[in-house]
């Protein structure tokens, strides 16, 4: 037992070491400890959240809802911006972009905001509990808990290890679907009358898809190129990117297709 504790804790030390030592001191990064746990915390949630509101109504959460959806546009919105002037100004380039580890001006302005995409991760899990709060269990489905539990790992790796270079792509291409989709979920969170103008919600899924297609041919063109980039990263990201095609070309199918052939 003693044995297996050494091991753990060397692994860890080895996790923390090898760190980008510029976003070490920033908020959840420096351990994977707390995010761990905040991923335990989650699938507790998920797991308990229904059982304890079953006999319970379910919680009014329309102005709430009204204000975290556009306050996630704004944030979304920040962070494109962010990500489009930093990499601009740096030029950075779209075919392979090693990471910038300086502490110049561009470059901390790009590893802050890979921060934040992280950070924004972990807030994005109220989406969970707010279905649970409203009892809209449906909408708890595997693709959801899968999604929303896995990018804060995904992206606390991306804020530990490789806070700029070609990371920049997913964040900007990402933030861009985000303002688009917390737009919806915001004007769907107004009220019933709403729905005349959201007819467009078909397209947000396909507008899903297409970035995880755009985020398979990027990194999967950095696979068998010569870039300075870590393969570890683009192999991770590259087999993320096949899962959710899968499950949200699943998704697509049941919401859409296989209703219209049902009618």
């Amino acid at each position: 037992m003693a044995s297996a504790w050494q091991t753990v804790l060397s692994v860890h030390q080895r996790i923390v070491d090898n760190g980008d030592k510029r976003t070490d001191p920033w908020l959840l990064v420096y351990s994977p400890v707390p995010v761990s746990i905040i991923f335990l915390l989650y699938l507790v949630a998920v797991w308990l959240g229904p059982r304890l509101m079953k006999n319970r109504q379910p919680v009014d959460l329309r102005l709430v809802l009204i204000v975290y959806n556009f306050a996630m546009v704004g944030l979304s919105a920040y962070m494109f911006y962010e990500f489009l002037v930093t990499s601009w100004l740096s030029n950075y380039s779209l075919l392979c972009q090693p990471v910038d580890y300086s502490t110049s001006p561009l470059a901390m302005r790009m590893a802050r905001v890979c921060w934040w995409f992280f950070f924004s991760k972990v807030i994005e899990l109220s989406d969970t509990f707010f279905f649970i709060l409203r009892k809209k269990n449906s909408q708890v489905t595997f693709l959801h808990v899968y999604h929303h539990a896995t990018m804060i790992f995904n992206w606390w790796a991306g804020a530990k290890y490789v806070a700029g270079g070609q990371s920049f792509f997913i964040g900007l291409v990402n933030t861009f679907v985000h303002i688009v989709m917390y737009s919806y979920y915001g004007l769907a969170a107004i009220g019933p009358h709403m729905q005349k103008y959201l007819w467009w919600k078909r397209y947000l899924t396909s507008l899903q898809l297409v970035q995880f297609l755009l985020f398979l041919l990027h990194t999967g063109y950095n696979l068998f190129t010569e870039c300075d980039y870590p393969d570890s990263m683009n192999m991770v990201v590259f087999g993320y990117c096949i899962s959710l095609i899968i499950l949200f070309s699943n998704f697509y199918y049941q919401s859409y297709l296989n209703k219209k052939k049902q009618k």
